[in-house]
């Protein structure tokens, strides 16, 4: 057993590099799973940076300069948050509490769609199951619309957090754009320098990260313009709540879409119920995903690493369980980081030859 195990260590860390990768990559899970909570800030920054590396790239190749250049893509990024403060929170936080408030009604309506069950089929539904069901759903509804309507003050910790991550993350998003070439410098000479593997694995997943980002948040922002303007269009209640979910709903390939068309139809079904406007929406939404799936992905990731459904589903599943909202969101650059090192990796026999 221990010549098996000597030989599988001899074939696959033999180069020191591979070593020191492997050491490097301990480390930042530690860090993350530790301190993320704490390091929030700074990588929510790096996150944004990398979505504003095209802007200042863009204003330098026009020969603006580079501080100017950076300036002006924190500006953006400040005029942004302030709309989303001043405009978007204000109108979705009003839609939470009308549709908090009209949870009873939703749910009396379910209930008695559901006694009709028991009639229909006394064999499988018995009037008293369709009574216990109902009960624990207005039990649940009730908590979540008491939680809901005071999140004002319970979460107010919660709130001055949020105030100084939008005076600290756009600081650090200027010093990021503006010194982040001198800080990769600085980190790259404490490593030896001969590092051709992790020159490899960087370059490719630098560009791979920075490309998937931007893309994502641009589907993001087209998908859930699309669905508001649409929604809009036919009258459905709470449109903008909904196009939100409908937008971040394609953070998750595959899951998403189908997560995001039960609130939709539910929405549509309490507001007409089984008539031509429901099934226009549902219509128009499967045309959103489906110009979503087989246009717009394709346009904005025709680069991205094809990966099969089944290890994107997968790398959701782990990174989302590990580090919540942003696991998820670079669940497929997280994947594809883990396939570069994989498929670089050296080996005795590489190496031989």
């Amino acid at each position: 057993m221990i010549k098996i195990f000597r030989r599988w260590l001899d074939r696959y860390f033999a180069d020191e590099e591979a070593v020191l990768i492997v050491v490097l990559l301990i480390v930042s899970v530690i860090v993350l799973v530790s301190l993320g909570a704490v390091l929030a800030p700074m990588i929510a920054a790096i996150i944004i940076a990398f979505l504003l590396q095209g802007v200042v790239a863009k204003l330098t190749q026009w020969r603006v300069g580079h501080t100017t250049a950076v300036v002006f893509a924190t500006l953006m990024l400040v005029s942004f948050i302030t709309v989303i403060l001043l405009v978007l929170l204000p109108t979705i936080w009003s839609q939470v509490l009308n549709l908090a408030s009209e949870a009873p009604k939703m749910l009396k309506q379910v209930q008695q769609l559901l006694l009709v069950l028991p009639d229909r089929y006394p064999d499988l539904v018995s009037k008293d199951q369709i009574a216990q069901l109902t009960n624990l759903a207005s039990a649940e509804l009730g908590q979540l619309a008491q939680r809901v309507l005071s999140f004002s003050l319970a979460q107010l910790p919660i709130l001055v957090g949020i105030l100084i991550y939008l005076v600290l993350v756009p600081i650090l998003v200027f010093f990021f754009l503006k010194d982040g070439q001198s800080m990769v410098a600085w980190f790259g000479n404490m490593l030896p320098n001969r590092r051709p593997l992790m020159y490899k694995i960087w370059k490719e997943m630098n560009q791979q990260i920075a490309n998937y980002v931007r893309g994502k948040v641009i589907e993001i922002l087209i998908v859930g313009s699309t669905a508001l303007v649409t929604f809009s269009i036919l009258g459905v209640n709470y449109a903008l709540l909904l196009a939100v979910v409908v937008g971040l709903s394609v953070l998750i390939p595959y899951i998403g879409a189908a997560v995001a068309t039960v609130p939709v139809a539910l929405i549509g079904f309490f507001q007409w119920g089984w008539s031509s406007e429901f099934m226009y929406l549902m219509l128009a939404y499967g045309v959103i995903q489906g110009l979503d799936g087989n246009v717009l992905v394709p346009l904005l990731f025709s680069e991205a690493v094809k990966m099969h459904p089944v290890a994107i589903v997968l790398a959701v599943l782990v990174f989302g369980g590990l580090w919540g909202f942003w696991g998820v969101f670079f669940a497929i650059p997280l994947a594809t980081l883990v396939k570069a090192i994989l498929t670089a990796w050296p080996t005795a026999k590489s190496q031989v030859e």
